[in-house]
């Protein structure tokens, strides 16, 4: 197996568990180290030329075009600021959330009838609340 690492990572398949991946110490590093740039630098693209930083995304998260101009503004800052977050501690699980979470919203809004029905008012006989602030 350790020859086998010479030339790749290896995908250890358990069958009562999650698969493993067994790397390098030093791949696994450069990873995180590429990650953390590549997150950093699309932070600062988005801080400085948000039009840009929202063309960028959208052309590497298709999806995105489905979202109305409001949410898709606020998603691509969540997921930029994710994934900077994610890449600068080693831990992107939290944004892969907010991207699946995110892409289910996106594929919610593709289906026009859908979107109509999930966002109009439900009957009722309680008042109206204020729609939530995103933070």
């Amino acid at each position: 197996m350790l020859r086998a690492l010479e030339e790749a990572d290896v995908v250890l398949e358990r069958r009562d568990a999650e698969s493993l991946v067994l790397t390098f110490v030093h791949r696994f590093e450069a990873r995180n180290e590429g990650m953390a740039v590549a997150a950093r630098a699309l932070h600062e693209l988005f801080l400085s030329d948000p039009a840009r930083a929202d063309v960028t995304m959208m052309a590497s998260v298709p999806w995105l075009h489905w979202l109305p101009d409001g949410e898709r503004r606020i998603c691509i800052e969540q997921l930029i600021a994710g994934l900077d977050a994610g890449a600068a501690t080693g831990n992107l699980e939290p944004f892969a959330r907010a991207l699946l979470a995110w892409k289910s919203t996106a594929e919610v809004w593709s289906d026009p009838e859908l979107a109509r029905r999930l966002t109009a008012a439900l009957p009722g006989d309680g008042h109206e609340i204020e729609r939530p602030v995103h933070a």
